[in-house]
Formats: C-alpha cells, sequence, structure tokens
C-alpha cells in the first residue's frame, strides 16, 4: 500500500472530527457567516492544530471572505489544502540527505514509547528496499529489551547490527557500526538512542556524545537526525519536539501511531511550531505501515471530498 492509502486509513478518525457533518459546514450555498467560522475553528481545535494556529487559519478565511478573494463556503476547503500544506514537507522533495563520500548516518531520538524502536527498523527497511545496503546501529542501551527487540527487527527486515551488551556506552556501539560501515561499503548507518536517561541534560549529554563520536569517525556525521514522536500524545508531542530541536540538531520529524488518533492536525502544528519538515509517517505495527511524508497527499486524506475514493 503507497503512501496515500496508508494515511488515508491513519487520518480516518481525523476527518470524522473535523467533518462529522461536512455536507453542512461547507454545503453548497451556505453563508460565509461568524457561526459558520466559528464552526472551523472548533473542528480544526479538535483535530489539535492548536488553538493559535486554529484561530490565525480563520482569520485568514475572514480576511478573504472581506477581501473576496472566498466567496463561498465550498471555496474554504480548497484554502484550507493550499495554507496547511505549507513547508510540510522538505521544499527538495527528498526525504532523506546522502552521505556521497561514505556511509550516510541517520540518528533517532525520541522518548521512550514513540515507536522509536519499531519506527528504526522501519526506516532499515524502507531503505533496503529501495536498493540502498543499511547497517543498525542498537545504541538504547539503557533499556534491557531495545537491543533484543532491534536484533528481531533485523533479522526480519534483512539487514546487519551492531549491538554490546546492555550497560555498554552507546557513544562506543555506534563507534563500532561506523567502522563496520566503512569496512563493509555500507550506504546507511541508522542508529537507535535511548529515549530516557534518569534527566534531560544526562539524555542530552549522551546524543551529544554519540554525535561527536559518529562525527570523527564519519566527517560531518550524523547527516540526520530524525526525532519521533508518538501522534497519539497530541499536543505533548509538540513539547517534545521542543525539547529535542533545543538539545541536538533535529533535521526532521517521523510522526507514528496516527491509526490511532483524532489528532492528526499534530502533524501541521508541530510543523508550524517547530519549523522542521515532516520525513516519514507510520500508521501501525507492520513492516509496511510506513512511507516518506507526501504533504499533497496528507492534507489531500485530512479534508475529504478533494482527492480519489478511499482506499481500504
Amino acid at each position: 500500500m503507497g503512501f496515500l492509502g496508508i494515511i488515508r486509513r491513519g487520518l480516518r478518525k481525523t476527518r470524522e472530527v473535523l467533518f462529522m457533518d461536512v455536507k453542512d459546514v461547507f454545503r453548497i450555498g451556505r453563508r460565509v457567516d461568524e457561526e459558520l467560522l466559528g464552526e472551523l475553528e472548533e473542528r480544526l481545535i479538535l483535530a489539535d492544530l492548536g488553538p493559535r494556529l486554529a484561530a490565525e487559519v480563520v482569520d485568514e478565511v475572514r480576511a478573504k471572505f472581506k477581501n473576496k478573494e472566498i466567496e463561498k463556503s465550498e471555496d474554504i476547503l480548497g484554502f484550507l489544502k493550499e495554507r496547511l500544506s505549507e513547508g510540510l514537507a522538505p521544499e527538495d522533495g527528498e526525504c532523506l540527505a546522502r552521505n556521497p563520500g561514505g556511509p550516510t548516518v541517520i540518528l533517532m531520538v525520541g522518548v521512550n514509547g514513540t515507536g522509536k524502536t519499531t519506527t528504526t527498523a522501519k526506516l532499515a527497511k524502507f531503505l533496503r528496499d529501495r536498493g540502498d545496503k543499511v547497517l543498525l546501529a542498537a545504541a538504547d542501551t539503557v533499556r534491557a529489551a531495545a537491543g533484543d527487540q532491534l536484533n528481531i527487527w533485523a533479522g526480519r527486515v534483512g539487514v546487519d547490527i551492531v549491538r554490546h551488551d546492555g550497560g555498554a556506552d552507546p557513544a562506543a556501539v555506534v563507534f563500532d557500526a561506523c567502522e563496520a560501515a566503512l569496512a563493509r561499503g555500507i550506504d546507511y548507518v541508522v542508529v537507535d538512542t535511548a529515549g530516557r536517561i534518569h534527566t534531560k541534560a544526562n539524555l542530552m549529554q549522551q546524543l551529544e556524545k554519540i554525535h561527536r563520536v559518529a562525527g570523527k569517525k564519519i566527517p560531518a556525521a550524523p547527516h540526520e537526525t530524525l526525532l519521533v514522536l508518538d501522534a497519539t500524545t497530541g499536543q505533548n508531542a509538540l513539547s517534545q519536539a521542543k525539547l529535542f530541536t533545543e538539545g541536538v540538531g533535529v533535521t526532521g520529524l517521523v510522526l507514528t501511531k496516527l491509526d490511532g488518533t483524532a489528532k492528526g492536525g499534530i502533524v501541521i502544528a508541530i510543523n508550524r511550531q517547530i519549523q522542521l519538515p515532516i520525513k516519514f509517517v507510520g500508521v501501525g505495527e507492520r513492516e509496511n505501515d510506513f512511507a516518506p511524508f507526501d504533504a499533497k497527499e496528507f492534507i489531500g486524506a485530512l479534508f475529504p471530498g478533494m482527492e480519489g475514493p478511499e482506499e481500504e
């Protein structure tokens, strides 16, 4: 199933919140008045765009109506599609950086419970399926089950893994993985990291050490630092995004668990406040429930009636 099918399935609950009475809210011929605008703002907030962004969007609709750029209620959907897709995805259309001089190192960061380890494996499969040689690095040595979980996934998706015993120095794991990648002609090293280490300061210090060690072995590594966020946590995901972007050089976002939430609008809210592109989304536990983010198709799936028929 491609991105469109994956994301339509995942955003079904969000659409129910946004447009449970779509024929009434945006019915042909309905007047654009404060009652309609109030309903629109309420639904954008319920979808977890956040009060600030929802108010901004509605104010823009109001201004465009006064300037006669929007004349009918049905014109609003077209405006929303264009406005909310701005800046969501990487401008060059490339989902990942690539190191032309050797292995590309991707650091996966985020708090425990976001699906980070599973997402790390899914990304490895995505890269392998497109023809890249991939090596996993099990640098979450704090959580006992993390290394075992990633090892099982490595076998399942058909890639090699570098891991140490529990409690080992995560930076040492990354050093060995980079060394192995250089020796084996690996294209991508995907590094799973710990999500909780006693305090925020300790966590950030560990991630900074991993950055330094990787960069000494492979110039400019890590070339991507992807923050994995759980969409079901809504505005809490935004707080996590702020914490990590302040602490380490996050280059993009991965949104997981879009299948179990009515809060798909958090994708847009995080993007607007953190100003980082969404690079991948996941909507389930299966290894294929993962795809590069497509802003146009995401917005089309979010607002019903704007694209083709739904895929099951």
